[in-house]
């Protein structure tokens, strides 16, 4: 990102996919990375039936992301949100990796006052950004473009 986030309006940022160990802590990965000089904490976490307390991040996008030079934390461990209401009711801004992370949280949880859109919506446009698992480190690629192309284009209307 080659430009300076000047208006961004929100203190507080949650990432939400299935069960937290692939798409969400990429893009938390880039968030982190973007806001490394702002006041801006970045969450995450899984919203699915099948999320989980405790699992570790897929290897794989791990990789994907150590290859543009972006280290996820080895302790990094999933948070379902749904033991977690805390981390969704502290967050202004909310970016769902797909339409229907975006309707289980609107359904869980009261979000009076907060923004919440999939990441393709922040970008402007439409559509998911599937889950990689079973793959490869191919698939763990594409996604993670994909989080890179929707952030690049939705933070740039706050330079």
């Amino acid at each position: 990102m080659k430009y300076k986030l000047r208006n961004f309006p929100f203190k507080t940022v949650l990432v939400v996919c299935s069960v937290n160990t692939a798409r969400s802590p990429m893009t938390v990965g880039f968030l982190k990375k973007y806001f490394k000089n702002l006041d801006i904490v970045v969450y995450s976490g899984g919203i699915s039936s099948h999320a989980r307390n405790g699992m570790l991040i897929s290897m794989d996008a791990k990789l994907a992301m150590e290859e543009i030079g972006i280290i996820l934390p080895d302790n990094s461990v999933s948070v379902d949100l749904k033991t977690r209401p805390e981390i969704i009711e502290k967050s202004e801004l909310i970016l769902t990796l797909t339409e229907k992370h975006k309707e289980e949280v609107q359904k869980f949880a009261a979000l009076d006052g907060k923004v919440i859109m999939t990441l393709k919506e922040f970008a402007g446009d439409h559509g998911d950004i599937e889950d990689p698992s079973m793959k490869g480190l191919k698939g763990f690629r594409k996604v993670r473009n994909q989080i890179e192309w929707c952030l690049v284009k939705g933070l740039k209307k706050y330079s």
